[in-house]
């Protein structure tokens, strides 16, 4: 790799990443004090493994995982297939477990999608940037997602799918997506959103849209979750109850602590203070992957980097907003802090196809 690659990386969204991960150590390390420190444990070495693996994705050319998003795009379409007939964990067929070790092809998916998507859209854009709007190439587009969406719907995983969605529309804006298209889709949203609802959505999804709304009306049983995040956030204070001293973290109330409510544990044992910190590092991050996709050097560097943009802003909008009773809970994890080797190695696997994305440009002051 040139040294002026080297140079021209964003190195700063890998510090703020391994910060936000730094803070998620420290809110497991005092967590799983009941459970010897298993899942800390676990999370160190995966955290070991992410940062290598970023540093390996870091050296190879974006442009060649382009070209390889076909294969890649096909095995995630077989690893999710395959996954359905798996053992359901929590409801939910979404995990390969081989022993101690577990995996979710749905987070693997996220990157190979993204990476097809771009490779499809500049293969369509090749005669003009405007070539996008029409109809038949639109489909194109649609028909890609269409799929992974589909069979992740089925596992059931609907937070996922929104990430996915998000990605989508992110890329999509990126590559010239014409108003009308944008009009008629939050018209079709309104119109079709109610009957989704009655007539789509399995009984359990409407609970927790109903629990969102009144999370008081079953406080012992689905609103449960949500009470308790919200009593510990709120008990928290502008400093925390600190390490090993936060009631509903330590007595048990909060679950699952170290995936879904790590922010929860964050908030009652760290306090306001490091709570927000969480959120500026993400925003920090977000806003320099948005710098890196008007700056990158071709079409695909920029779809790829706004499409990884998108996933992480509805992971951290969807994570905390449910933690708080502001989003329903849809068992999203919060990137680079919970507790979880899949989301953890994908997350260090983007950052270092975005430094590989930053490093191949050439980097000017003056962006148009």
């Amino acid at each position: 790799m040139k040294k002026r690659n080297l140079k021209n990386m964003e190195w700063w969204i890998v510090i703020w990443g391994i910060a936000l991960s730094i803070i998620g150590l420290i809110a497991l390390f005092s967590a799983t004090s009941e459970s010897n420190y298993n899942e800390f444990i676990k999370q160190v070495i995966w955290l070991i493994v992410s940062i290598v693996a970023m540093i390996v994705v870091m050296l190879i050319d974006y442009n060649m995982l382009v070209k390889l998003s076909p294969i890649l795009y096909g095995v995630s379409i077989i690893l999710l297939i395959l996954v359905l007939f798996t053992e359901p964990i929590n409801g939910a067929s979404s995990w390969f477990s081989i022993g101690d070790f577990a995996f979710q092809p749905s987070e693997f998916a996220k990157i190979a999608v993204i990476l097809f998507i771009s490779f499809a859209m500049a293969k369509l854009q090749e005669s003009g940037k405007n070539e996008i709007n029409k109809p038949w190439k639109l489909f194109i587009i649609l028909a890609i997602v269409a799929l992974p969406l589909l069979l992740i719907v089925k596992q059931p995983d609907y937070g996922t799918a929104i990430a996915y969605l998000l990605a989508l529309a992110f890329m999509l804006f990126a590559a010239g997506l014409d108003k009308k298209y944008i009009i008629v889709t939050f018209l079709l949203i309104a119109i079709l959103a109610p009957i989704i609802y009655i007539y789509v959505l399995p009984e359990h999804a409407k609970t927790r849209i109903e629990i969102f709304m009144h999370p008081e009306s079953d406080p012992r049983g689905a609103g449960y979750n949500v009470i308790q995040s919200k009593l510990a956030i709120g008990a928290g204070q502008l400093t925390g109850m600190g390490l090993f001293k936060g009631n509903q973290t330590q007595l048990g109330y909060l679950y699952p602590k170290t995936t879904d409510f790590i922010f929860s544990v964050i908030g009652e044992e760290m306090g306001f203070i490091v709570s927000s910190i969480v959120i500026i590092l993400y925003v920090l991050i977000i806003t320099k992957i948005i710098y890196i996709a008007k700056t990158a050097k071709d079409d695909e560097g920029s779809y790829i980097s706004i499409g990884i943009a998108g996933i992480f802003l509805f992971h951290m909008l969807e994570n905390i907003g449910m933690t708080m009773g502001l989003l329903p809970i849809t068992g999203v994890p919060l990137l680079f802090v919970s507790y979880g080797g899949s989301s953890m190695i994908i997350s260090f696997i983007s950052l270092g196809i975005l430094l590989n994305i930053s490093g191949k440009r050439q980097k000017t002051i003056f962006v148009k």
